[in-house]
């Protein structure tokens, strides 16, 4: 056995699983790609759990770093920080709507908490919708949160959060098929409030992709009939951006600019640093002021963090990222949907951007996780990381840095091809 890996069973948490047979030792970044212990270079299409936006180790990012570490690594939010001042203003002037005051973390379970924390201070009511699949974090509440019984150790530990059905069109609750459906999923948020809560709710979190959830990619039209609903019963709307903000989906900046709505709070982490850890709640003025304090954050606004942000969105911005994620996107889920083509157990191809999903299924949409491990282990033979969600574990996730090529999408899709062509038969 590796010593590394060795090392990691005896002094790690044994909770923090690892993926493959033999797991990957990570010790070097460059560009598109990651490099093991023995040298071997990865096409990383996975990018850190779509963490490393911009690439490993981007030449602008390390930089900012290195210049923010030699010069204040650390003062606390008990004094004001510029480069923590110039990211919420940044912020504010990206966001849609009115969004306009942040406050930062380390994490986007962090920054969930903070979003739900403020919704019910604001409003001065308790209770919370989420979605059925979402996943919020790993802290008690974000566990409460989350949709998925394997992501909540230790049982629900939050009371008032009720769960609503998720805009699944592959496996639709209702038996419906998109777009014949009148969007029963959405609908029924109203029956819910009315007979799972008090009547008057504090929020409704959702993701617009749902990440963990298996890239579950609600219809276009989703939004545009829940908000009204939530904001019906008085709950303001948390959009969760932690994978899907910056660029990912392609096109936008965020994922729920695609579906024509605005929300009351928002929240990031993941790629707005590249890597470095942060987590971002941006609010509505009124709605961040409502909050009368005292409270702090150790870390959060961290100098170094912060400086790694600014450098981020400085090349999402220089490079017109959305955009590549737009166009590359397309041209890699085209060769995705032609693998579907060729092989039966794809059985669904979905996501937007640089953020796409392939659910892997048997016979009659059985959840086929067993295959996914057979592909994890080929593709890491082949020199590819990809990850893997979904309540089933049968998705595939395909993430990779927001500037790769058409070629390097090429390549991933011959890999992947390689891969389910070795699948037994």
């Amino acid at each position: 056995m590796n010593p590394t890996v060795q090392k990691h069973k005896q002094y790690i948490f044994q909770a923090l699983g690892n993926y493959y047979k033999e797991p990957l030792v990570a010790v070097k970044g460059e560009g598109k790609y990651l490099y093991d212990d023995a040298g071997r270079q990865y096409l990383d299409f996975f990018g850190g759990i779509l963490t490393v936006s911009v690439g490993h180790c981007h030449p602008e990012v390390t930089k900012r770093i290195v210049e923010q570490a030699t010069q204040l690594q650390h003062a606390s939010t008990c004094y004001v920080i510029p480069p923590m001042v110039e990211l919420a203003e940044r912020l504010a002037k990206l966001t849609p709507g009115s969004l306009q005051k942040s406050f930062f973390t380390n994490s986007g379970t962090e920054a969930n908490e903070t979003a739900v924390l403020l919704a019910k201070i604001f409003t001065d009511r308790q209770e919370i919708v989420a979605l059925r699949h979402g996943y919020s974090g790993r802290s008690m509440l974000a566990m409460s949160l989350t949709g998925h019984a394997s992501w909540r150790s230790g049982g629900t530990h939050i009371l008032g959060i009720k769960h609503a059905h998720t805009p699944y069109c592959y496996r639709c609750a209702f038996g419906h098929t998109y777009p014949n459906c009148d969007l029963d999923c959405a609908r029924d948020l109203e029956e819910l409030i009315k007979t799972e809560t008090s009547g008057s709710i504090a929020a409704f979190l959702a993701e617009p992709i749902q990440g963990v959830g298996g890239f579950i990619t609600a219809p276009k039209e989703y939004f545009k009939v829940a908000v009204p609903i939530i904001r019906k019963y008085g709950g303001l709307f948390i959009c969760d951006e932690v994978q899907t903000g910056w660029g990912r989906t392609g096109g936008k900046m965020f994922g729920i600019e695609h579906y024509g709505v605005e929300p009351d709070i928002m929240t990031f982490a993941k790629g707005l640093a590249n890597g470095s850890p942060i987590g971002a709640t941006i609010a509505r003025a009124e709605i961040a002021d409502a909050w009368k304090g005292p409270t702090i954050s150790t870390f959060g606004g961290n100098p170094v963090s912060m400086a790694a942000a600014l450098a981020t969105l400085g090349v999402i911005e220089k490079e017109n990222l959305p955009y590549n994620a737009e166009v590359v996107g397309n041209r890699l889920k085209q060769g995705l949907l032609g693998l579907q083509q060729k092989y039966s157990c794809i059985g669904d191809v979905r996501g937007m951007g640089l953020m796409l999903g392939m659910e892997i299924v048997h016979e009659h949409k059985e959840p086929a996780a067993d295959i996914v491990a057979q592909i994890f282990e080929k593709t890491k033979e082949l020199g590819l990381l990809i990850g893997k969600g979904g309540l089933y574990g049968n998705v595939l996730r395909i993430t990779p840095p927001l500037n790769i090529t058409a070629t390097d999408a090429d390549e991933a899709v011959g890999l992947l091809d390689k891969a389910f062509a070795a699948l037994p038969a």
